[in-house]
């Protein structure tokens, strides 16, 4: 990439970067969570944080809404988690109303970027700066006397530009991959959902899930095998929870959550290797044609509405293989097939790119935070 031709390996500390508390150069404003009677997920009022549930690498996603907002972090704010799980950080797209278990941080000379990614590295420390004996947490104080190695001011828009870059890239893949996927998914409700609304088409058969798929559960990790970094990832209820060195899986599959988190249904691609946990079931259509159509119905079906659990969210293998559907021809099946790996095929490029970009981003962060690494100005 461009970018990297305007860096040059330097090993120690440069001298002219300077050890700052992070309230010396940012205001710090904690949370306050509104009484519950606002909270509401119509939309009405602002968007509410009251923790960092819902973020994501950079940007967070919003689910609740509040009509009496007390404290608001505004666009382009960092946001941070100061109750468990400490040290989350994102950065807010719009005005968002923040709860108890959120700080914001707004950069005293508008580099929200730099502190972004610099406390993105730090995140460990920030742990280790934590409070509570059952639920950790991390208050104004600390925030404030919280130690930021700090470069001149160019060179944080250098670091930053540099990091963005990246990130932006990688965003825009996610993008690129969500629309295609809507892309499939409509084809999908048009040719199988929407074409039964006045009886089945000749040829079809209404069924039960569980004649055309396979259906197991993962395996539990040992806590000593579940690392940060390792070859393969460690997929749960609701994605990727780490890494390990060992494998149990290979090959196209489908899973979803089993325990905990309900509803959400992924693909594993030909020739990855993975590890499934216990908290998910493993699904195989019997039949190659029958891949992406029974990807779609699981997407298409509200799994979380079959929850049977008293204590948690549950849902069973049983209740997966009675879901009733309507099979479509084999000659639908196979155009549909067709039809949907090649857009597949385009979002496991894009999946392979988003990945190599995070590599390079998470072994630049570190040393262009410490100044192992500079950008050239």
């Amino acid at each position: 990439m461009e970018f990297l031709e305007e860096m040059e390996f330097v090993g120690d500390t440069p001298e002219d970067w300077k050890c700052v508390k992070l309230g010396e150069i940012a205001d710090i404003k904690m949370g306050q969570s509104p009484e519950s009677k606002y909270y509401n997920d119509k939309g009405i009022g602002l968007p509410f944080l009251q923790g960092s549930k819902t973020f994501g690498y950079k940007y967070p996603e919003v689910e609740m809404y509040c009509s009496n907002p007390i404290k608001v972090a505004r666009k382009g704010e960092i946001l941070i988690s100061v109750r468990a799980p400490v040290g989350d950080i994102n950065i807010a797209t719009q005005d968002i109303c923040i709860g108890r278990g959120i700080a914001s941080i707004n950069s005293l000379f508008n580099q929200n970027e730099f502190l972004f990614y610099y406390l993105k590295h730090s995140k460990n420390d920030l742990l280790a700066s934590e409070t509570g004996t059952v639920f950790g947490s991390i208050n104004k104080e600390t925030l404030y006397n919280f130690p930021i190695l700090l470069p001149p001011l160019p060179k944080q828009k250098a670091i930053a530009e540099v990091l963005s870059s990246i990130d932006d890239k990688i965003e825009l893949l996610h993008r690129q991959n969500k629309t295609l996927e809507e892309m499939a998914m409509t084809l999908f409700k048009q040719w199988f959902i929407e074409s039964t609304k006045d009886g089945l088409p000749d040829g079809w058969e209404e069924v039960n899930l569980g004649e055309i798929i396979e259906i197991s559960s993962g395996k539990s990790i040992e806590k000593g095998k579940l690392k940060e970094k390792g070859l393969y990832p460690v997929l749960g209820a609701n994605g990727e929870i780490g890494r390990t060195d060992d494998w149990l899986y290979e090959g196209e599959l489908i899973y979803t959550g089993r325990v905990g988190t309900l509803g959400n249904v992924f693909i594993v691609f030909e020739n990855e290797k993975v590890w499934l946990t216990d908290n998910t079931l493993i699904i195989k259509p019997k039949k190659n044609e029958y891949y992406y159509f029974v990807y779609f119905t699981l997407k298409n079906a509200k799994l979380d509405e079959y929850n049977s659990g008293s204590t948690q969210p549950l849902i069973r293998q049983s209740d997966i293989k009675e879901i009733e559907i309507f099979l479509p021809k084999i000659n639908h099946l196979k155009d549909f097939e067709v039809i949907s790996r090649n857009i597949f095929t385009k979002i496991q490029f894009n999946t392979s790119q988003i990945q190599t970009l995070e590599k390079l981003r998470d072994t630049l962060l570190p040393k262009l935070m410490s100044g192992e690494i500079r950008v050239k100005i």
